[in-house]
């Protein structure tokens, strides 16, 4: 475990306190251990963590901290893929949980306002209830936040439809480092007045402010949908179908993708037996009104349905009720946690590349993993660009470990030549400090990082994090 300033004195344990009140401050180790990780493994001790209830009480922290300069690090669930959370300079963890009320919504202008504590999963509930629908669907929407989705601009699968995070955020309450409250965006659906601040705060990663309320568009709930299921007997025939299927007009809300490896560990979930040919399978929904569905998925049958075209389809199949949908879900939201059945550790990355690009990509990760005799497995939103590539080890294996940080560097230098990008909902954080110049020039990290001074001139706000690492 990495330790960070674990030191915090008297005075300003008893400032803040005074702020949030005395049970709702904590340092004692064993407290502390809860608030020291998250999705990455890494652990970085805090020296105290707070659990402000209102605006009001995070305005009067951040000023009491930047006239001290004590690093304030926002926290929502802790479920972040490259270390956002982690308190790698010691410091104050402010836990978002209290904050965790919805406070309106509107269902004439499709509109909701709520705090960022709220749970994605019980927002996207509450909603459906009057016949609404917010699309962004982390993996982690059970128990991840909206403030923490806003921060790091999460996806989900059926981004290859409806877009992310930032694509439903019209607007914030934002709590600045210095301790001033500011509002962004609006409750219409256009507005340009002004910078789009809003955008900038969305993917920010709690380094220029931290988020107290937001404003969310929201869409009609569909009526319908329909389940698909393809297993083929090849990688590349599935990467091949997944640009197939997009270029046919068949417009999915979810295309997902999962290879052998990513199969074999979730295949006690799986409500069908997979035939001992099966290479990967692709988890295909169409949604919408009745019309429409029908003929999406009239469409997608019949492209399927060319054998001569696609000889490597095993099987398609149409999930028939609401458990099969059920169970292949849970196997697809759960490969990431159980590929830990594998190795005791991973390096795990979601990349993009133009769909087109899809078959090279998965070829040059199962090459690689031949290459370095290392397991690889890849999955994730594939009718996006958007794939997971999981990369196993034992990182207490010094040899296992080199080739995992070799393989990482090959697969980012793979990625930026197909014209793709690092990051795709996951953020930089502290796993991918490192590797920023190779996609970003010299100007934009300047222009960043200025940026970042405008807002933060102390550096109190999540220190370490975006640039904090030298560029390799």
């Amino acid at each position: 475990m990495a330790a960070g300033n674990q030191n915090m004195d008297k005075n300003t344990i008893k400032k803040l306190q005074a702020i949030v009140g005395a049970g709702y401050l904590v340092t004692a180790k064993e407290d502390l251990l809860c608030y020291s990780y998250d999705g990455t493994g890494q652990e970085y001790m805090p020296s105290a963590v707070a659990f402000p209830g209102s605006a009001a009480e995070i305005s009067e922290i951040m000023e009491f901290a930047n006239q001290e300069f004590l690093p304030v690090i926002p926290r929502g669930a802790g479920t972040g893929m490259t270390g956002g959370s982690l308190p790698v300079e010691g410091g104050l963890v402010l836990v978002m949980s209290r904050l965790n009320r919805i406070l309106e919504i509107d269902a004439e202008n499709q509109v909701a306002v709520l705090e960022p504590g709220v749970i994605t999963g019980q927002f996207q509930a509450a909603v459906k209830k009057l016949g609404l629908f917010y699309p962004p669907d982390p993996a982690s929407h059970d128990f991840c936040t909206m403030g923490g989705n806003v921060a790091e601009c999460s996806g989900g699968p059926s981004a290859v439809k409806y877009g992310v995070t930032r694509d439903y955020i019209l607007g914030l309450e934002v709590i600045l480092p210095d301790g001033r409250l500011m509002h962004t965006g609006v409750r219409t659906a256009k507005g340009v007045v002004g910078y789009d601040l809003t955008r900038l705060f969305t993917g920010s990663e709690g380094t220029l402010g931290i988020i107290t309320k937001i404003i969310v568009r929201l869409l009609a709930l569909p009526t319908h949908k329909k389940t698909y299921l393809v297993l083929t007997d090849s990688l590349q025939q599935a990467a091949v179908l997944v640009a197939e299927i997009l270029k046919s007009g068949v417009l999915p809300n979810t295309l997902e993708y999962m290879d052998q490896t990513a199969l074999h560990v979730v295949n006690e979930y799986l409500p069908l037996e997979l035939p001992s040919s099966t290479r990967a399978l692709l988890l295909i929904e169409v949604d919408g009104n009745e019309k429409s569905t029908e003929e999406q998925g009239g469409k997608l049958l019949s492209l399927l349905a060319d054998r001569q075209a696609y000889p490597g389809i095993l099987q398609v199949r149409q999930a028939h009720n609401e458990k099969e949908v059920e169970d292949l879900w849970k196997a697809r939201r759960s490969i990431s946690p159980a590929t830990f059945k594998l190795k005791p550790h991973k390096i795990a990355e979601d990349v993009v590349v133009p769909k087109t690009k899809i078959p090279h990509l998965v070829d040059f990760t199962e090459k690689l993993s031949r290459e370095l005799d290392i397991i690889i497995l890849t999955f994730g939103h594939a009718g996006d660009g958007n794939i997971h590539v999981n990369i196993m080890l034992d990182k207490d294996d010094p040899e296992e470990n080199r080739k995992g940080e070799t393989a990482k560097r090959r697969l980012f230098e793979y990625v930026l030549s197909l014209s793709g990008t690092l990051s795709g909902e996951h953020g930089i954080g502290i796993t991918k400090a490192p590797f920023l110049a190779l996609e970003l020039d010299e100007t934009s990290l300047m222009l960043m990082q200025k940026i970042k001074k405008v807002f933060d001139p102390n550096n109190i706000l999540n220190p370490g994090k975006i640039f904090s690492i030298e560029s390799h």
